[in-house]
């Protein structure tokens, strides 16, 4: 189920940089790097630093393949991607909450504090997006004033928390994920922004 979750939120991540890369009027190759970069960075920046190397994507097609799937759906869906960009702010937001998650799940397994958890959670859900930022000459969005990092940190704060209180290790993902994404959703629904 997590797998498919991961490849799902892999997949929306995917999309988002290939129409950012589409913005700056990047080939095809541009679009893939965009698409990979933003679907999986934050993910191989976890595994390096926890010493799970090397990282899945170059151990397994299938992110890659997400990442390849992810340009044509791009470019020949573009107006779809904009006329539901709720629907895909929902996804995106349930994909901050859920790698927010993992990343702090696998940190835990490693012995790391909770602290360092919830830091690689955070880290997990959004430095794809930090590298799609730095390549598009912007400053990042977890940079900004945005609530973005933020519900990110909750959502891996709140697992940890569950996870301490014994609750199943799949109902402290779902719920946790859940909270993130609900409150990455207010944030964009009222405009809250972490200066207020």
């Amino acid at each position: 189920m997590f797998y498919w979750w991961d490849i799902l939120g892999t997949f929306i991540f995917c999309v988002s940089g290939a129409l950012a890369g589409r913005q700056l009027k990047m080939d095809y190759l541009g679009l893939f790097v965009m698409a990979l970069v933003t679907g999986t960075g934050g993910g191989v920046l976890r595994s390096v630093l926890l010493g799970d190397v090397p990282p899945v994507i170059f151990t397994t097609p299938d992110y890659v393949i997400v990442a390849v799937l992810s340009v044509p759906t791009a470019v020949l869906f573009d107006r779809w991607w904009h006329r539901y960009h709720r629907l895909v702010s929902v996804v995106d937001a349930l994909g901050i909450g859920l790698f927010a998650c993992v990343g702090a799940r696998a940190a835990s397994e490693h012995g790391l504090a909770w602290w360092a958890c919830m830091g690689m959670g955070m880290m997990t859900a959004t430095f794809g997006g930090v590298i799609r930022d730095i390549i598009r000459n912007e400053v990042p969005l977890i940079f900004r004033k945005e609530i973005y990092a933020t519900a990110a940190l909750l959502g891996a704060g709140l697992m940890l928390y569950l996870d301490s209180l014994g609750v199943g290790s799949s109902v402290s993902v779902v719920i946790s994920a859940l909270v993130a994404a609900a409150v990455r959703l207010l944030a964009i629904r009222y405009a809250l922004n972490a200066r207020e």
